[in-house]
């Protein structure tokens, strides 16, 4: 007997992924993806939430898009619009929202509108590995853009795309995530946003702004979006991954009609799961506020622990990019070390980390870097896994030298 058709070369188109591992279960130190904390999600107002839905509109999922506007759920679309507006100062109605399926969704449907083979587009040398791959996966070549503390460096962006100019390239879009950059948790300033719009009239390029973790700035108060300061260049994804539940996958779009008639003309997956948008959109109309308000300070809380612990076990061989809000901290470690020569060992080991790398437009540029989750862990697991962080990148690399101001054994 052989071993069957799908195990033959030629049966998959070619450029498919290798398959993807079972799962085997959480590592015990998980510091890896976007969790947030279980016990900060609102379990059981989102059961009332559910209920209620149920009983008075349950009847509406006999249709598509529950009979309403194909972008999205009628109540939800016109909260997203609401708090753009109060919280990123976006003006815009429900007609200027679509909802997906997490922002994922959104950054797939607006990548298959302006990308084609061999396009050019820029992107933050330091950004979601996702973005990174789901260009390269079209065909696209990707321009890093310099970053610093304040995010994408505007005098080098403008040499960039002068350079581009003179070789007759025109970016199909810069994509940044100006408020809570990730991974380096970073901020735009106003003024820098204003510089940044100049060069998108200048050069004829849209901004594609990604604001899934604007929600957890720690003061609470950011600058405008770029969509808000000019949205006939830009289009806006956000999401409620990151402010509410990961796992229930609503994301949104906000962009002119022109655009966003054509995203949904090319969303065509029947509509997102609408349960989820009757629940989120009856939850938050009611809750959102009060929640992110307590989400962020469990969030700064974890933070400072983690902060404490890298700085007990590490010392000053890691360099500490601290973030303005969000889930991640982003650390780099001396030059001459690899993490990706220990990412494996320890994730035998039960600890899980993001090598630099993975969100980076050049990989040995950041092997040096790693990125930590600190939602998911318990402050107490916090500890513990950063211990044991360091042991393994002790052994493999005889970095962090001294722990608790001790040298190591």
């Amino acid at each position: 007997m052989d071993d069957g058709l799908f195990t033959k070369a030629g049966v998959f188109r070619q450029g498919t992924p290798d398959p993807a591992p079972r799962f085997a279960g959480l590592p015990k130190y998980n510091f890896v993806y976007g969790h947030n904390d279980p016990e900060q999600v609102p379990a059981s107002a989102l059961a009332e939430a559910a209920h209620k839905v149920l009983s008075q509109s349950g009847k509406l999922l006999g249709m598509y898009n529950l009979g309403q506007a194909p972008q999205g759920h009628d109540a939800l679309r016109e909260f997203v619009a609401k708090k753009a507006a109060t919280r990123s100062g976006i003006a815009c109605g429900a007609e200027d929202v679509m909802i997906t399926s997490g922002s994922l969704q959104g950054m797939d449907l607006v990548n298959a509108l302006f990308i084609a083979p061999g396009d050019t587009v820029i992107i933050e040398e330091f950004t979601y590995g996702g973005a990174i791959a789901k260009v390269q996966r079209l065909g696209g070549r990707i321009v890093a853009a310099p970053l610093d503390e304040g995010g994408i460096v505007i005098d080098r962006l403008r040499a960039i795309l002068e350079r581009l100019k003179a070789e007759g390239t025109t970016p199909r879009y810069i994509y940044t995530i100006p408020t809570v950059q990730n991974p380096t948790g970073s901020i735009m300033s106003l003024e820098r946003r204003h510089q940044l719009l100049d060069l998108s009239r200048e050069f004829g390029v849209p901004i594609f702004e990604d604001e899934c973790y604007a929600d957890l700035v720690w003061s609470g108060e950011r600058p405008p979006a770029l969509y808000a300061l000019d949205p006939s260049r830009v289009v806006h994804i956000g999401s409620f991954s990151k402010s509410l539940a990961p796992a229930l996958r609503i994301g949104y779009v906000i962009a002119p009609w022109d655009v966003l008639g054509r995203l949904m003309a090319s969303k065509t997956d029947a509509g997102t799961g609408a349960l989820e948008q009757m629940v989120v959109a009856e939850y938050v109309a009611r809750h959102f506020d009060d929640h992110v308000d307590d989400l962020r300070a469990g969030l700064g809380r974890k933070l400072d622990v983690l902060v404490d612990a890298l700085s007990r076990e590490f010392g000053t061989a890691a360099e500490l990019y601290r973030p303005e809000g969000g889930i991640f901290l982003w650390l780099k470690l001396p030059d001459h070390v690899d993490v990706r020569s220990f990412a494996a060992t320890a994730l035998a080991q039960g600890v899980a980390f993001n090598p630099g790398p993975e969100w980076a437009c050049d990989p040995e540029g950041a092997k040096s870097h790693m990125r930590l989750c600190f939602a998911l862990p318990t402050e107490e697991t916090i500890r513990e896994g950063v211990a044991e962080l360091a042991r393994i990148a002790y052994e493999a690399t005889g970095v962090p030298e001294r722990s608790a101001n001790r040298p190591r054994a």
